[in-house]
């Protein structure tokens, strides 16, 4: 039990770390990832008023094709940045959430690049 509540406790410590920096405006919103061992989530949030823009998530019915792997990522990138483009968002700020920028979460990030969001 106490290597799992290490890893917990370590995860909330690299993603408090990260958002002491990071904050997202109507402007260049914040564009957060989670992801669990079964499903990926992409939101992109302004953060002075608290509100969601835009999400995607494998959970949505239309999305429910995808699996948890880093081709299925930058897919779910891409939805997510055709998303943000057609609410009329281009710039937005990245937020890994405390994972590594490897494997799903810059896959996440490529596709919505690919899409056309600046980051």
């Amino acid at each position: 039990m106490n290597r799992i509540i290490d890893k917990k406790r370590k995860h909330a410590r690299r993603k408090l770390h990260i958002r002491k920096s990071i904050s997202g405006t109507a402007l260049r919103p914040r564009m957060s990832v989670f992801r669990s061992n079964l499903h990926m989530y992409v939101q992109v949030i302004d953060d002075t008023t608290g509100t969601t823009l835009v999400s995607a998530g494998t959970v949505e019915k239309d999305l429910a094709g995808l699996r948890n792997n880093v081709e299925d990522a930058g897919k779910l990138g891409e939805i997510l940045g055709q998303r943000c483009i057609d609410k009329g968002i281009t710039t937005v700020v990245f937020d890994r959430n405390g994972y590594l920028y490897h494997g799903i979460v810059k896959a996440i990030a490529d596709g919505a690049r690919k899409a056309g969001v600046k980051f």
